[in-house]
């Protein structure tokens, strides 16, 4: 007996369970699966017309947990990108956030105004300016 076809409104809905996705990722899920180009696009049509399937919601709550977590837009918005959200997209999500300059502010007056808390800014995908900004240029070049 081959093997039973497997709905892909059901696959996609069993990724859903614990998180939301982007329609990308859920079009590589059905793709590996096995699911023809057709059935993965009307399928995902399906999903976002039902309101499962919304990359700007998507977006908006990936952009405010990273944010939440200190990440800079910078960081934001490649992880966006690598989930397969378009730059315009994830400059909207980046947007509806607090400006990247009172989190790194925010940031620094947690950890100290020192080269180590520049660093750490610069590896969390703060753009320069927000960074000299808060900790100041002279602690952000190694000066102070």
């Amino acid at each position: 007996m081959p093997p039973r076809e497997r709905d892909p409104i059901d696959l996609a809905a069993r990724a859903l369970q614990y998180r939301d996705r982007s329609r990308r990722e859920l079009d590589d899920r059905l793709s590996r699966a096995g699911v023809g180009d057709a059935e993965r696009a009307d399928a995902l049509e399906t999903l976002e017309r039902v309101g499962y399937v919304d990359d700007a919601r998507f977006a908006a709550a990936r952009a405010e947990a990273l944010a939440g977590r200190g990440y800079g837009d910078e960081a934001i918005r490649d992880d966006l990108e690598r989930h397969g959200i378009a730059a315009a997209g994830a400059a909207e999500a980046i947007a509806g956030l607090d400006p990247e300059l009172e989190r790194a502010r925010g940031l620094v007056e947690r950890l100290g105004r020192s080269l180590k808390t520049a660093q750490y800014l610069a590896r969390k995908g703060f753009g320069e300016e927000s960074l000299e900004t808060a900790v100041g240029s002279d602690v952000a070049e190694g000066e102070g």
